[in-house]
């Protein structure tokens, strides 16, 4: 059974990765030097996104890929609370 792709990860799958790659640079840039409040939405906010990237690709990933991102997931969350507090 093929499953039917949503219009947003095609879309995704159309994007040159090093805009991508330099599009979440910046962003994580702009979150760090930011003050506190500010920083930790915008850290949450690309948590969030990963975390969805995280579940719709979870199926084909090896189980050492899925330790690697849930650690890296938890690493940039953390962070993101600290800035909030």
């Amino acid at each position: 059974m093929q499953r039917t792709q949503s219009p947003l990860l095609a879309r995704l799958a159309r994007v040159n990765p090093t805009t991508m790659f330099l599009a979440t640079l910046v962003l994580v840039m702009v979150a760090f030097f930011a003050p506190g409040p500010v920083g930790g939405v915008l850290l949450l906010a690309l948590a969030a996104g990963l975390v969805f990237l995280l579940a719709t690709t979870w199926p084909v990933q090896t189980p050492r890929t899925r330790v690697l991102r849930l650690v890296m997931l938890t690493l940039l969350i953390t962070v993101a609370l600290v800035k909030l507090l």
